[in-house]
């Protein structure tokens, strides 16, 4: 059976990790540049992902840390934010492998970080905005790393399939479209 957010939650663990190991062939001055991105840096965004990542975290399962900002840097070092992500990114995967359907039928109360207003969203439609979340802001150091040089990885969702062996996508010899 597919399960959507079991394969999110692996592809997004993938993607992290190209995603850092771009990032660890900058230079510490490119790394934290800034270059106008809406977190300034990959420095900031990477550490901006992990924040909320924790913050939705904490939303879905009642456990972690609360945050009041969004744009904390909570490492100020590449080795340890990436040790924090690759932490954060297990967990996630644990997570989306144990939701059943009842899980994803249900709902989740919340505040916002900049406000004390109480929200209930379902839980499937949440996990959607989560993994979009990573992507979009993915997307923005892709960007950063290609316009300082670097070479950005290919994160195409059906490339994580292939390599993980997730998707029934398969090479064949017949070029026919």
């Amino acid at each position: 059976m597919y399960r959507p957010y079991a394969t999110l939650a692996g592809y997004n663990a993938w993607a992290n990790a190209k995603v850092y190991a771009a990032a660890a062939t900058l230079s510490d001055a490119d790394y934290r540049a800034d270059r106008g991105a809406f977190f300034r840096s990959v420095h900031g965004t990477l550490n901006h992902l992990l924040v909320t990542d924790r913050i939705w975290m904490r939303r879905f399962t009642g456990e972690g840390e609360t945050y009041k900002r969004l744009d904390l840097v909570l490492f100020e070092e590449l080795d340890g934010l990436r040790a924090a992500r690759e932490a954060e990114d297990a967990r996630i995967v644990g997570y989306a492998a144990g939701l059943s359907d009842a899980d994803l039928a249900g709902a989740i109360r919340y505040s916002r970080v900049s406000s004390a207003e109480v929200f209930e969203q379902p839980l499937a439609p949440a996990l959607d905005h989560f993994f979009n979340h990573q992507t979009h802001h993915r997307g923005q150091v892709h960007a950063l790393l290609t316009g300082l040089g670097a070479a950005a990885p290919e994160l195409d969702l059906l490339y994580y399939h292939r390599d993980s062996g997730s998707g029934a996508s398969r090479k064949v010899e017949d070029a026919t479209r």
